[in-house]
């Protein structure tokens, strides 16, 4: 499966409760962290709920 590395590129500061929890979920804490994640649905799915504060691109 491919795999897809996520970075934080905006704060979570002011945002609402459910994105701060996806972002934390996701294993981001600080901004221009990055993690690695298998691209199942269900990172997919919280990668494009928090798309406006994460960048995301694929890795081989």
């Amino acid at each position: 499966m491919a795999k897809v590395k996520v970075t934080l590129v905006k704060s979570v500061i002011g945002r609402k409760d459910d994105q701060i929890a996806t972002v934390s979920a996701l294993g981001l804490k600080k901004i221009r962290q990055s993690v690695v994640h298998e691209a199942t649905p269900q990172i997919l799915g919280m990668v494009n709920k928090v798309s406006h504060l994460v960048s995301v691109e694929e890795v081989k």
